[in-house]
Order: structure tokens, then C-alpha cells, then sequence
């Protein structure tokens, strides 16, 4: 079976959540896959499985934004070699305690399969503190 490139399904990936549309980017996830979150936040440890990147982890980041402050996710670079992808985006939007958040985010992607199956994210965890965790 021809599965697409790392490349191919890390852009689609970040290009969907940016769209919103959420369950065809999920779809890009094998079952196992793992997400790494940096730092000392109560957020910050690698969130293991589909269920919880995207129910307990993802799936709660609109908790931390205003209603009308949504982030908004731009994709900025994409680099591959191999089954691994690097994306940069940046991340705009206006926290629930009406700061403005503006991040700049790296994920280092591990496609296998045409699935991603491993990302470990790099962003300034103080601007998250001091914002969206205030």
C-alpha cells in the first residue's frame, strides 16, 4: 500500500486543525500515537493514545481561550527527510482572562504508515503560564 509522505501528512494535518476540521485531522493519528508537551505545566507530559491528545489534552485547549478568542494556527514551514517531519506555526488568539497570546510552535512529527505516530512540541511555556494557565 502507497502511503503518503511524511511531509504530505504533516501539512494536511496542521492545515486541518488551522480549518477546524477536527475528526479528518484525528484521522491522520495512529491509535498509539504519543504527544509530547515541554515544560513544568500541569499540561506539560506525553499524552498517550488517540482518547487522550485529542479528548483530554487537545480537545481542551478551547477551555483556556475567551469565547470570541479562539486561537487561530498558521502553518509556517514544513521540513521532512524520512518519516519525520518538522512544522513550525504560530498560534494568535485572546486567552479566557483576556490577555493576548501569540506563540510560536514547533512539532517534531514521526509519521509511519501514512500515520502520524509520535510529535513532540516545542513553544515558550512561560508565555502559556503567564497567559492561557494565569
Amino acid at each position: 500500500m502507497n502511503h503518503p509522505d511524511a511531509r504530505t501528512v504533516v501539512t494536511d494535518y496542521v492545515n486541518l486543525i488551522a480549518a477546524g476540521e477536527r475528526e479528518s485531522a484525528i484521522a491522520l493519528f495512529a491509535e498509539d500515537a504519543t504527544w509530547t508537551y515541554p515544560g513544568h505545566l500541569p499540561i506539560s507530559r506525553t499524552w498517550q493514545g488517540k482518547q487522550e491528545i485529542f479528548g483530554d489534552f487537545l480537545g481542551r485547549i478551547g477551555d483556556y481561550f475567551a469565547p470570541d478568542g479562539l486561537p487561530v494556527i498558521t502553518l509556517t514551514h514544513v521540513l521532512a527527510d524520512g518519516p519525520q517531519a518538522v512544522a513550525e506555526w504560530t498560534t494568535v488568539g485572546r486567552a479566557a482572562n483576556g490577555e493576548p497570546y501569540e506563540n510560536h510552535c514547533l512539532g517534531v512529527f514521526t509519521v509511519e504508515n501514512g500515520r502520524i505516530t509520535a510529535v513532540r512540541e516545542y513553544l515558550d511555556t512561560d508565555h502559556v503560564a503567564r497567559t492561557l494557565l494565569a
